[in-house]
């Protein structure tokens, strides 16, 4: 009873567990100190608030953690989704400057709905089933747009308005006005973040020190009055934000929101791969993107950041001993504590320093590793890399991804089909240097060889092997010159597991065309699928029981019969 129980506990729960109770406290803990930081940073560059940043980490953390399907997996905002929330809260208030906030937190209720959704209908398998190329070329697109959006505040400015575009257009001016403290403060952290050696980052989390250091130095060193600092955070539980939107705005909303969930999607499922891989320990997919879709329900209805699953604080957290989703609430519960109590910290964390951690996150998201073998691996995929990350930067981000699949998705196809193609000839061929085309047709017995040299010419084989799907209907079309003086049609299907729709049809034209001219075709080792899917066409009713044969060697005796 107590075993059923627990796995009915399980269906709704992540695994929460308590017989790793120290190792989820530090894992808990460790990823807290790792969350505050990239919260503050990421709240404030999507231009919601830092407390929005904060409000994201910890109601997307909890709820993840208790209803998503990977135990160790942290997810928090994360700079993939802020980017993506900084260009839709940009949008919105231009579009409708009262209401534009309050609608963009509409979005990732949305967003939350739709990921549920996609787990209820078990999508989770299918969500990452995308082309290297094309993730790629958006993640890397994302870091550098996020690079680009926090040059100011490296600066010593406010983000012009514009996005990517407006920055690089004001980047002049700003380089002719920096600030020099604030530059100094956010090269410092830069430096801190690129260079801090690895041994110490096992002890003490450089995001955190740079925070530290930061603070101290406003405070204590340059006053406090000559940087731009956070301010005063709202201590004390968030309110709760109503949804809000416009007829006029509705499907601009229900876009934004659906490219948050996939891309959240796509986020959080590579991170739990990445957690799966580490603690040997299977996910479940689906499971996962309902929790991650409460999860940024509640951060909508309570004014926070959408967010995913986080890589950085999930390898955090199992390097720290965390095992189980214990360690996911902990992070929450002591995030939560931070914000009831302790905001007043926070108010004079300067700018610049978030502006410098959001860099190196975004440097950390460029795909630097394939960047440079990319080329060498495809050239052609390499084109499709380089032109996604162009569309993602300075078009837009459901366009990029949009055209990306579509070209890698044509080139698959057409790599496909000449693949396919090669699985598709006729026997004998007609000139001696065919045998070099025919090479995945050679495979005839000794025995079979013989009977189709006593056909001289007249008997042939239609050999077709593999899964065949649209892609090798033009090749079957191809071959029907090739019958020029056959008077039986061998049509071999034993190595076909799978015929698709376009392929059969292919098929059957060919077979009909071949009867239309006299030929007699005897269908050889047809399988359940071919079988069901060309009785389907009417090949059954037209060739009759007698042309339906087991094997190669049986058809070719009975065609020879047939030229007698």
């Amino acid at each position: 009873m107590g075993l059923l129980n627990e796995e009915a506990q399980m269906r709704v729960f992540n695994e929460i567990r308590f017989n790793n109770l120290k190792g989820d406290l530090f894992g808990g803990v460790t990823a807290a100190v790792i969350a505050l930081p990239m919260a503050l940073a990421f709240g404030v560059a999507s231009g919601a608030g830092a407390e929005a940043g904060l409000y994201g980490a910890i109601l997307i953390g909890l709820f993840t953690a208790l209803f998503g399907g990977t135990p160790t997996l942290i997810s928090e905002p994360t700079g993939p989704m802020t980017v993506v929330f900084t260009a839709v809260i940009a949008s919105l208030i231009a579009a409708n400057p009262e209401q534009g906030m309050a609608m963009a937190f509409t979005v990732v209720m949305l967003t939350g709905v739709f990921q549920m959704a996609f787990g209820a209908m078990k999508l989770g398998r299918y969500v990452t089933m995308m082309p290297y190329t094309v993730i790629s070329g958006f993640m890397t697109g994302i870091g550098i747009i996020l690079i680009i959006l926090q040059l100011p505040g490296l600066l010593g400015h406010a983000t012009p308005a514009g996005g990517v575009i407006g920055t690089l257009q004001g980047l002049p001016g700003l380089l002719a006005a920096i600030d020099p403290m604030e530059l100094l403060l956010g090269g410092a952290t830069l430096a801190i973040l690129l260079f801090m050696p690895s041994r110490l980052k096992r002890y003490l989390p450089p995001q955190l020190i740079v925070l530290v250091l930061g603070t101290l130095a406003v405070m204590y060193w340059l006053g406090g009055e000559q940087v731009r600092v956070i301010g005063p955070i709202n201590s004390g539980l968030p309110s709760l934000q109503l949804p809000v939107f416009t007829a006029e705005q509705w499907l601009i909303i229900v876009v934004d929101a659906l490219v948050l969930a996939l891309l959240g999607s796509v986020d959080a499922l590579l991170s739990s791969v990445i957690a799966s891989s580490m603690t040997r320990h299977e996910s479940n997919s689906d499971k996962e993107l309902v929790g991650q879709g409460m999860g940024n329900l509640a951060s909508g209805l309570f004014g926070g950041l959408p967010g995913a699953g986080a890589t950085m604080g999930t390898v955090v957290n199992i390097q720290a001993g965390g095992r189980s989703a214990l360690s996911g609430i902990v992070r929450a519960l002591i995030l939560a504590v931070v914000v009831i109590w302790a905001a007043g910290l926070t108010a004079n964390i300067p700018l610049a320093v978030l502006a410098g951690i959001a860099v190196k996150v975004g440097l950390d998201i460029i795909d630097w590793r394939f960047l440079r073998r990319a080329h060498r691996v495809s050239p052609k995929g390499a084109l499709i890399l380089y032109g996604v990350i162009a569309m993602t930067v300075f078009v837009d981000l459901i366009t990029a991804v949009a055209i990306g699949l579509f070209v890698a998705n044509v080139m698959t196809i057409r790599r496909l089909a000449d693949v396919q193609a090669e699985a598709v000839c006729i026997l004998p061929p007609r000139r001696p240097e065919d045998n070099v085309t025919n090479g995945r047709c050679a495979d005839l017995s000794p025995e079979e060889r013989a009977l189709l040299a006593q056909g001289k010419g007249r008997l042939k084989i239609l050999h077709l092997s593999g899964p065949l799907v649209f892609g090798a209907a033009a090749a079957i079309t191809r071959q029907e010159p090739k019958l020029e003086g056959a008077g039986v049609l061998v049509v071999d299907l034993g190595r076909v597991p799978h015929l698709g729709v376009t392929t059969a049809v292919a098929l059957e034209a060919a077979i009909r065309g071949a009867l239309a001219g006299g030929v007699t075709v005897i269908m050889a080792g047809v399988q359940d699928q071919p079988r069901a899917r060309l009785a389907q066409l009417g090949l059954d009713t037209l060739l009759g029981p007698d042309a339906w044969l087991p094997e190669r060697c049986q058809a070719l005796e009975q065609g020879l019969q047939h030229l007698i």
